[in-house]
């Protein structure tokens, strides 16, 4: 018996490390994307993440009511710290989640992360994030895709006792995925090595339970999904980005972004905009302007953030106003960083609420750091 197990594991350790070798390109080049093995993990490059955001109602409320936002993130981290060391033991990877509940009526947001070395190679208990599709876990958490007749279906599953959290959520597929930048390669500088390989899903039809202190509850809504892999997304004077992802009522999709330097202004941008069947239209560095509006000060941080933004890009000019101001995450057990997250509304020229979405706001308590 242990012979076998023996065996089974270098089998499964060779396996592993021929798929981590196709599934390891630098990601400094543009290169065709490839799936489904470029829905899994890419070990070698430094930084990588699946970002979930959306928001949810009960299941019986009227649609485009949201009750609730969430956000679920997995990340995985190269540490450099163990190159060349072959022992199984090495912590090559650290794998962390965030979750997080805007809870709209009761005015507050409940968080909790979740942290774990890996040695990168091998399947563990404790974390892991496979090379071949996505499956990544940290303990209990998981975020999982499995292949659906038109597309995929994403199943999300955690509980926090201390937050009062958790959920199991499916994520399915309504439209084909959406390559950001340049077939999937995104300039985030000046520089061509500031980029990542960067895909996006949205307008996911979400189903599930949500439980908030101990009472569960049917909720459905809509979903956005980001998979996100660099070596280089910062330039030195980069103190952190402005980003928004917002799936549309019409079923098109916005995403605009861009660096920020220390004294607010704008190093690079992008984005893109896709209508529901259409091709998407990309926007070029100068085609996207963020204009701050009102401002929140955190008494946690003491950062302040604009929560209403105007943006402006090619498909129009348009407001982003935070559905609730106080929607800060205090992640320094794990990316060591206070960042502002939450579920915001996107209002036409006339004040009407068009779309709904995730404002990401980093950098604005001190520099980021990736």
């Amino acid at each position: 018996m242990i012979a076998r197990r023996s065996l089974l594991a270098l089998m499964a350790t060779a396996a592993a490390s021929q798929a981590q070798t196709a599934s390891s390109q630098p990601a400094e080049a543009p290169r065709a994307l490839a799936f489904p093995r470029d829905f899994g993990a890419h070990p070698a490059t430094r930084i990588e993440w699946w970002y979930a955001t959306g928001w949810l109602r009960a299941h019986d409320a009227p649609a485009d009511t949201p009750a609730f936002g969430f956000q679920i993130t997995f990340f995985r981290s190269r540490t450099g710290l163990a190159d060349g060391v072959r022992s199984r033991f090495a912590a090559r990877q650290l794998i962390f989640a965030h979750a997080a509940v805007t809870d709209l009526a009761g005015r507050r947001l409940l968080h909790a992360e979740r942290i774990a070395r890996w040695n990168g190679i091998e399947p563990a208990a404790r974390a892991a994030a496979s090379v071949e599709d996505t499956q990544v876990h940290v303990g209990g958490w998981r975020f999982e895709r499995g292949p659906a007749q038109d597309g995929s279906v994403y199943r999300v599953v955690l509980a926090d006792e201390p937050a009062g959290l958790a959920c199991h959520l499916t994520l399915a597929t309504t439209q084909p995925l959406l390559l950001q930048g340049q077939e999937g390669f995104s300039r985030k500088g000046p520089d061509a090595v500031q980029a990542s390989h960067y895909y996006s899903q949205p307008q996911l039809a979400v189903s599930g339970e949500l439980q908030l202190g101990g009472r569960a509850q049917p909720v459905r809504g809509r979903a956005w999904l980001d998979h996100e892999w660099s070596d280089s997304l910062l330039d030195g004077q980069a103190v952190g980005w402005d980003w928004i992802g917002i799936n549309l009522h019409d079923g098109s999709a916005l995403t605009a972004f861009r660096l920020r330097r220390a004294d607010g202004s704008t190093l690079w941008a992008g984005g893109s905009h896709r209508a529901a069947g259409a091709a998407t239209r990309n926007f070029a560095p100068d085609e996207v302007h963020f204009k701050p509006g009102r401002r929140w000060t955190s008494a946690a941080s003491r950062a302040v953030y604009p929560v209403q933004w105007t943006i402006q890009t090619p498909i129009g000019r348009h407001s982003v106003e935070a559905l609730l101001d106080a929607q800060e995450l205090d992640s320094r057990a794990s990316t060591g960083a206070f960042y502002w997250e939450g579920l915001s509304a996107l209002l036409d020229a006339r004040g009407q609420r068009i779309g709904l979405g995730y404002l990401e706001m980093t950098g604005y308590a001190a520099p980021l750091r990736l």
